[in-house]
């Protein structure tokens, strides 16, 4: 019974306040008809079936919800801007005159006349094929009634099948967590409560909810090889109840799209789903075209997979439809249709929609990341520089100082930037904003929340990064070549260049923050009020390793356990490159100087790590992060040696005198308060068990549990490195492949088992000491205050 009422009294301190203010979340509005639905929070789109069955059995005089209007809210008339679904000229024609192009120049190829054993010989078998996927494909985007591209956007007009079209949104400008996520912070403490008990061992009802740890487990990017290994690798985790405990999981890249199949009807919230389906699915490349356009072109698929194209380009008469929208679509034909392409499933196809696995707290909350870069070198240079078309050293180090990436996160309730400080609900994706509200069609409705497949194709767009980043993939294989170090040295000599140049142009959606310029941070970039859309990209060209979303304030994160399958693992550093964050944004407890070891680092760099904590915004200190991450990786470049030794210890792990990293490592902050002139030291590696005891520490701050992929000799003939299938640019898998992977995930994470579990524990005992300790100083207060207003009746 006192377990009942602790537990009553935990949730009500908590949930009362923000069931209170729930209501006021966002701004958003529906309408004085809304759609019914049970889970409590957005409708859950309905199938036709169930949409056919209401209206049959609705009565005739009975209409579905109506438009917005202005008197539904607390808007004014002239509040609601309004925008042309469809002007001539506008994307809709730019997008038919290219497939119209495309026909065109494949029809006109004489393919009968090319002989038999040229064709064998210089084009595939499937190539005189094109010009009738096309020719399809055109008269399934043509608006013409009847179409499938008419039907398509009739649908997107049906409130029952997208009723976020009836709900108008804010931007909501805070640094706080959204409403949402506080009230799933609770939920999901009642799961993590009870996983923590069973994975540590522990009666439940001896566990107080407040001394569960918030632990976030993430994955780098890496395409194919991040989603395969990050699978691997939770799938490990998932097996031994560790993921059960985690209440946040982020990624970039390939792990964003890993996270978006665990959250659909394919993957079923279960990872070894998840590796089945992978290995049905990616043996072939996304590109194939037989297959890709066979999917595209033949019900029911290609009504699932084009249904986004048409919403957004005529939605968003002025979106531009590129490289990375059209790879996005291949990806999602490749990854989110199921084996046997008949049980596609159109809910799978919105970011918002995964509130439905969410609404219990059933499961950890995903976060997915990308990036706008800001890159003002063409404010910085003269006008005789502009016609001379060179630039001086002083207008780079200018334009290097200001350019920055700006990350934006995506749950499914929420977009948001942490320097903007503001966001819009996810079902929002997809609208244009003027003065922070959404605007909408003459017909009073809005338009769909953006669909995955377009997200997928931001998030591991790769091919969008700049220069020095395409080389850094490739580096570890140039570097190898007998007489290419000359190469190597003179693109290292010009990496300040190639950091600013993009060969693909990133993907874009509408501009949620038009018309805020004076709501916003005075450190938010000019130029981001000057543009329709913003330009996001994969988040690996900052960071490859998505710490910063789970460093935000409120996440309260205790615990983060990082599984890194990035390229050239070693030299790039990933952990170590959020302490310059860390220490611009006041993060307390964040262990500086995680990482691969730095070797002989010189003084010139750790000066440059204390000038990051004294920029005066983020801009600036971007800025400064990237200068001391390329002198930290130039100094370990230089001074790596070949000849590390590494010892194998009984139980799997490594250790040697060189301090090279292990399958586990474990760091943890302070949070002790320190000035800039007296800076703590570098976080000592924990992979002894002598020295956990530090994780016990009272001032001890965040856990950090480093899981890099590497090789195994356990699993032999599986290298990360050196491994051709591992390539981020590699899309093929099959099931061998992807068995290798698994195999080398499951080695390393066993190896690190028992380790996890000691850091969980331990920092599970801690947060209960200072419980204890918190209500034994309380109840002495209000002894000592009963003793001063009541006396001594001893006396």
């Amino acid at each position: 019974m006192s377990r009942q009422l602790t537990y009553s009294r935990w949730i009500y301190r908590r949930a009362v306040p923000l069931l209170i203010g729930s209501s006021f979340a966002y701004g958003t509005f529906t309408h004085r008809q809304p759609i019914a639905n049970d889970s409590g929070g957005r409708p859950w789109p309905k199938t036709p079936q169930s949409v056919t069955q209401q209206w049959a059995s609705a009565d005739n005089n009975t209409a579905g919800p109506e438009p917005l209007s202005a008197s539904d809210t607390d808007l004014k008339e002239d509040d609601v801007p309004l925008f042309d679904a469809d002007p001539d000229g506008g994307a809709w024609a730019s997008l038919s005159a290219r497939l119209s192009g495309a026909r065109s120049v494949l029809s006109a190829i004489q393919w009968s006349q090319v002989g038999d054993n040229i064709t064998e010989l210089i084009l595939p078998s499937w190539a005189p094929d094109l010009p009738g996927y096309f020719a399809k494909l055109q008269l399934e985007l043509e608006m013409a009634p009847g179409s499938l591209a008419d039907e398509i956007w009739q649908e997107a007009q049906d409130p029952f099948l997208n009723p976020e079209i009836t709900r108008m949104a804010r931007v909501r400008i805070s640094r706080e967590l959204c409403t949402e996520e506080k009230l799933f912070q609770l939920r999901r403490k009642v799961y993590t409560t009870r996983a923590l008990a069973k994975y540590l061992g522990i009666p439940e009802e001896d566990v107080e909810p407040e001394d569960v740890p918030t632990i976030a487990m993430c994955g780098s990017g890496g395409g194919l090889r991040a989603l395969v290994a990050g699978t691997s690798s939770y799938l490990s985790a998932q097996e031994a109840g560790l993921y059960d405990c985690v209440t946040y999981t982020a990624g970039v890249s390939g792990s964003c799209w890993l996270q978006a199949l665990y959250y659909s009807t394919i993957g079923k919230q279960n990872y070894g789903t998840l590796l089945d389906h992978l290995k049905r699915r990616i043996g072939t490349h996304i590109a194939y075209p037989p297959a890709a356009l066979g999917l595209l072109t033949t019900a029911p698929t290609n009504k699932f997979l084009l249904s986004g194209i048409v919403e957004k380009v005529k939605g968003d008469p002025t979106a531009e439809f590129g490289l990375v929208d059209v790879y996005g679509v291949l990806l999602a034909a490749r990854l989110f249709v199921p084996r046997g392409e008949l049980g596609v499933d159109s809910r799978d196809l919105k970011v918002s929609n995964q509130q439905e696995y969410l609404k219990y707290g059933a499961h950890p909350l995903p976060i997915y990341t990308a990036v706008r870069h800001e890159i003002p070198i063409e404010e910085k240079e003269s006008d005789s520089e502009k016609s001379q078309q060179t630039v001086s050293q002083e207008t780079k180090e200018r334009a290097k100082k200001e350019s920055w990436f700006q990350w934006f996160e995506s749950t499914p309730y929420e977009l948001f930037s942490e320097e903007l400080e503001a966001g819009i609900p996810s079902w929002s994706v997809g609208r244009q904003f003027h003065n922070g509200v959404g605007t909408v069609q003459e017909n009073g409705y809005t338009v769909p929340e953006l669909r995955i497949p377009f997200m997928l194709g931001i998030w591991g767009s790769a091919f969008c990064a700049t220069l020095s980043h395409y080389y850094k993939e490739i580096r570890p294989v140039i570097k190898s070549l007998v007489g290419f170090g000359g190469i190597d040295d003179l693109l290292e000599e010009r990496n300040d260049d190639l950091v600013k140049v993009h060969p693909i142009e990133p993907a874009a959606i509408p501009n949620y923050v038009l018309g805020l310029e004076n709501q916003l941070p005075p450190t938010a970039a000019k130029s981001i009020f000057t543009s329709d859309h913003l330009e996001l990209a994969d988040a690996g060209m900052s960071n490859n390793l998505p710490i910063y979303p789970l460093l935000r304030p409120g996440r309260d994160v205790d615990i983060l356990i990082a599984f890194d399958a990035s390229a050239d693992i070693k030299n790039e550093n990933w952990l170590s490159v959020a302490d310059g964050y860390a220490r611009q944004r006041g993060i307390k407890g964040w262990p500086l100087g995680a990482g691969w070891p730095k070797k002989n680092t010189p003084d010139e760099a750790a000066a440059k790590e204390i000038d990051v904590a004294e920029a005066v915004s983020p801009q600036q200190a971007a800025g400064k992060i990237a200068d001391a991450r390329e002198s930290s990786r130039e100094s370990s470049a230089s001074t790596e040696s070949p000849e590390t030794k590494v010892t194998e210890n009984n139980d799997g792990s490594r250790t040697d005198d060189d301090k090279e990293l292990s399958y586990c490592n474990v760091w943890v902050g302070t949070t002790l308060e320190r000035s800039i002139a007296s800076e703590p030291p570098p976080s000592k590696l924990l992979n002894d068990p002598s020295h956990e005891w530090q994780l016990m520490d009272p001032n001890a701050g965040i856990a950090v549990i480093y899981f890099p992929f590497l090789p195994n000799p356990a699993v032999e003939g599986v290298d990360p490195n050196t491994s051709d299938f591992m390539s981020t640019w590699n899309f093929i898998y099959t099931p061998e492949d992807i068995e290798k992977v698994v195999a080398l995930a499951r080695a390393n994470f066993r190896a690190g088992e028992e380790q996890v579990k000691r850091t969980v524990r331990a920092v599970y005992e801690r947060k209960k000491e200072r419980r204890l300790k918190r209500e034994k100083d309380a109840k002495m207060r209000r002894w000592r205050r009963h003793l001063r207003d009541g006396g001594d009746h001893f006396r």
